[in-house]
């Protein structure tokens, strides 16, 4: 029998059930709350066949963080933890546009992370087992069902995963502050790594010596960093706009 957990925010669940209703057991509701917002996601779950509990503010605080649940939790199947690298990397039918998390042990940051590599077509993320947040329930709220869609890949050694991508021929690039090439200058191949740090840390000297190349983000402001999320979507986005460039000019 498949593993359950809790997920809870209407993004959330929404996205859960548009994606994959089945992995989708029970829609738990705040019987406090019936406002259009929480009718409207019962009825996709009635339409869906789902079964809807109606229960109090205090139970569902046993299932999620209090308070940020927003009156609305989901017991689904768990979201798969272990994706093998090498399966998703032999079935891309295109060059590999990865996101690579250094560190990252903010929920709020990972989730994000996950929602702009959804939106910049990365196929997967990839961060250590050890010195990361993984994909807790706040992380999964945050991510508004990009935890569903992007593949989460946790490995126990991050620069010799680094190191077996360049062996597959993709080029492993890091973004640190102050260090390396302009992002908008720089050379960039199609095959492609992007490896970030958390932000006031930035990449571990291990991390930043297995990167092919390193290149930085122009600051043109005050601000000294960018919060590791504004970051990846900077880079990957910049990476989407160059292979839409190359596609125009009738590039592969």
């Amino acid at each position: 029998m498949s593993s359950t957990n809790f997920i809870h925010g209407f993004h959330a669940i929404t996205a859960r059930l548009r994606l994959d209703a089945n992995s989708v057991h029970e829609l738990y509701c705040d019987s406090a709350r019936a406002d259009p917002r929480m009718r409207d996601l019962v009825k996709l779950a009635e339409g869906l066949k789902l079964r809807v509990l109606q229960v109090d503010t205090r139970r569902l605080d046993g299932m999620a963080p209090p308070g940020r649940h927003q009156g609305v939790v989901a017991r689904v199947d768990a979201v798969r933890l272990h994706v093998s690298l090498d399966d998703l990397l032999d079935e891309l039918k295109e060059s590999p546009l990865l996101l690579a998390l250094d560190g990252v042990q903010d929920p709020h940051n990972l989730g994000a992370c996950l929602r702009v590599a959804d939106a910049a077509g990365c196929h997967a993320v990839i961060a250590p087992k050890d010195r990361a947040v993984g994909l807790s329930a706040t992380v999964i709220k945050v991510a508004c069902g990009a935890a569903d869609s992007v593949p989460y890949i946790a490995v126990t050694n991050l620069a010799r995963t680094l190191r077996e991508l360049k062996e597959r021929n993709i080029w492993v690039v890091g973004a640190d502050l102050g260090v390396g090439e302009d992002l908008y200058a720089a050379d960039l191949p199609g095959a492609l790594a992007w490896v970030l740090g958390a932000e006031g840390e930035g990449l571990r000297r291990l991390t930043r010596e297995t990167c092919d190349q390193l290149v930085k983000i122009p600051m043109l402001g005050q601000v000294e960093s960018l919060n590791v999320s504004v970051a990846s979507g900077i880079v990957l986005f910049e990476s989407r706009r160059r292979r839409s460039a190359k596609a125009g000019d009738g590039g592969a």
